[in-house]
């Protein structure tokens, strides 16, 4: 059986795949692309946070709230800029197409 780690570990491959056609296609909002590489940002401030959880604290990262909190809000960030990259572009749209 595959182990939670191992499954966050290889769907890191498939993110980067996205990341790479998305910016190639130049057709992503760019406040949304933004968004999708401050993700990246998440996942490399979680993976050393949850280690000094285990070595500091002996818990998983979800046990220590401060810690968690301050990695959650790079993903609450990322979400942020996404939607309103998304948002910016569909309300320039529907401007161009008046």
């Amino acid at each position: 059986m595959i182990s939670k780690d191992t499954l966050f570990a290889l769907s890191l491959f498939p993110y980067l795949g996205f990341l790479w056609f998305i910016t190639r296609s130049g057709q992503a909002p760019r406040l949304a692309l933004m968004g999708y590489y401050v993700l990246l940002v998440f996942v490399g401030v979680t993976i050393p946070a949850g280690i000094y959880c285990q070595v500091v604290y002996g818990q998983s990262l979800a046990n220590v709230d401060w810690l968690h909190g301050s990695a959650e809000f790079f993903l609450t960030l990322s979400n942020i800029l996404v939607v309103l990259g998304f948002r910016q572009a569909i309300i320039q749209h529907k401007r161009s197409s008046s």
